[in-house]
C-alpha cells in the first residue's frame, strides 16, 4: 500500500528569529523559548525531547525521553543505565537532542557529550518520583525481551509486596545523564520555507560563537 503525502503543506508564519535579537549564551534563549511554549501550551509535555545515540551495530537510534533539568552546564534526563540507550552512551557518549514545539513552529537541536550525574543527584530525583514510578524502575530491565505483559505486571506486584511499608532505594542501574552541549541550533519556521536558523558553537575558553544558517 502506498500513500502520497506530497500535498501535506503548512506555511510557518508565527514568529521570527533574528541575530540581532539573540543573547550571547544559548541557554538564555532556550530558557526563553521553553517558558513561552510552556505558557502557551501547558497541557503539552513540552519537556519531551528526542535523543539520538549510535549503537553497537553502528546504526543511529532516536527515542523520546523527558528533560528534567537544564542549566548552563547542560540538559539532564534519567534512564536505565543498562538500557539500549545507556549501553550506546557508554560506547559513544556523543549524542543529539531534539525538541519540536509544533504550536510555535520551533525546533531546538543540541549536539553534546553525555556524562552520568552524581549518585547524590540521582538519589534526590529518584526520591521525588511517585512510588509507582520508583517500583517501575526496579521492575523494568529496559530493552530486554520479556515473555508477556503479565510477566511485567507480576514482577511489579511482587515488588509492591516486597517493599510494602518500606522506602524504595534507587537501583544502581538507574540514574541521570547530563548532556553537555557543544552546539545548539535554534530553528524558527518562516514563510516560503525560508526558515530562520541560528547556530551556537562552543569554542575556546567556553565562549559561544553565533552564526545564521541558510534554511
Amino acid at each position: 500500500m502506498e500513500k502520497d503525502l506530497s500535498d501535506y503543506r503548512k506555511s510557518y508564519e508565527k514568529f521570527e528569529l533574528l541575530l540581532s535579537d539573540v543573547p550571547s549564551h544559548p541557554i538564555e534563549l532556550f530558557e526563553k523559548w521553553f517558558a513561552e511554549v510552556d505558557k502557551r501550551y501547558p497541557e503539552n509535555e513540552n519537556n519531551a525531547m528526542s535523543i539520538s545515540t549510535t549503537g553497537k551495530d553502528g546504526f543511529p537510534k532516536s527515542r523520546v525521553v523527558l528533560l528534567k533539568k537544564f542549566s548552563k552546564s547542560g540538559f539532564i534526563f534519567f534512564t536505565n543505565y543498562k538500557s539500549e540507550k545507556g549501553e550506546a552512551i557508554a560506547l559513544q557518549p556523543k549524542v543529539c537532542l531534539s525538541f519540536f514545539w509544533q504550536g510555535v513552529e520551533q525546533q531546538v537541536i543540541i549536539k553534546g557529550v553525555a556524562e552520568k550525574i552524581s549518585k547524590e543527584e540521582s538519589d534526590a530525583y529518584f526520591k521525588s518520583r511517585p512510588r509507582g514510578s520508583q517500583l517501575g524502575a526496579w521492575a523494568s530491565q529496559q530493552s530486554t525481551v520479556v515473555p508477556s505483559r503479565d510477566f511485567l505486571e507480576k514482577t511489579l506486584n511482587d515488588l509492591e509486596k516486597h517493599h510494602e511499608s518500606k522506602n524504595i532505594e534507587r537501583p544502581d542501574f538507574w540514574g541521570g545523564y547530563i548532556i553537555k552541549p557543544q552546539q545548539i541550533e535554534f530553528w524558527q519556521g518562516r514563510p516560503n520555507r525560508l526558515h530562520d536558523r541560528v547556530k551556537y558553537t562552543l569554542g575556546a575558553n567556553n565562549v559561544w560563537s553565533v552564526d545564521r544558517l541558510s534554511p
